[in-house]
């Protein structure tokens, strides 16, 4: 389920596309108008090309096909030393990333785009301000002091 968190100030009460109902089809309690975050969890140990890439929860797509596949795991150093390439695995965050996004849903097909995963509009061009972030986006059990044991 989704969790409040903060929202984009693009919301505008006068505006029909901000406050029009939508008949959702598959985004259960979804609200035109809200802000909203995706995660696409993936890497090189993913389900890269099946319907199952993308997967929750996070570890479960991400390392789906083992550690092993990225190269960790194969000597006894720490998990640390084995993903921080100590040891001389490849160095994990190489080879796992998330692509995120953060927007606010509006009821107008003149922002209509299928594939979010490839892009978006944004007044009327496509979207183009792209940012990285080196952290946890994994959920309520990491953050910016307590990161998961993977990362950087």
């Amino acid at each position: 389920s989704a969790r409040q968190g903060l929202r984009c100030h693009h919301y505008d009460a006068a505006d029909s596309k901000f406050t029009t109902p939508y008949d959702w089809q598959h985004c259960v309690g979804m609200v035109v108008g809200e802000t909203y975050e995706i995660h696409w969890p993936h890497s090189a140990s993913g389900a890269c090309g099946t319907p199952n890439q993308y997967q929750t929860p996070f570890y479960d797509g991400v390392f789906c096909m083992g550690l092993e596949k990225l190269g960790i795991g194969l000597s006894s150093a720490s998990l640390g030393d084995q993903v921080q390439g100590n040891d001389g695995s490849p160095v994990l965050s190489s080879k796992v990333g998330v692509q995120g996004q953060v927007f606010t849903i509006v009821n107008d097909e003149n922002y209509y785009y299928p594939d979010l995963i490839r892009g978006w509009i944004q007044d009327g061009n496509y979207g183009s301000d792209i940012a990285r972030y080196t952290g946890s986006t994994t959920g309520t059990s990491r953050n910016n002091q307590v990161c998961s044991s993977y990362s950087p």
